[in-house]
């Protein structure tokens, strides 16, 4: 009886475990997705269509302005 006892806590500690660690991925990975460059941002949002090609010049333009040294 003890040993069907000892089980049911080695179960419940490893399904806890492996319920935590599989979260951790996820949360990561969408923390991950939140690291995109402005143009990484620009080329997704046209690619999508949520901007047009010319729309899409112009802020890169922008985007390249602030980056070259002054």
């Amino acid at each position: 009886m003890v040993g069907m006892h000892a089980f049911w806590w080695i179960f419940w500690i490893i399904l806890v475990v492996s319920i935590l660690f599989s979260g951790r991925g996820r949360s990561e990975r969408r923390h991950d997705r939140g690291r995109e460059t402005p143009h990484e941002v620009l080329r997704r949002r046209l690619a999508n269509g949520e901007i047009k090609p010319e729309e899409y010049e112009q802020h890169k333009a922008l985007l390249d302005q602030d980056t070259v040294p002054k």
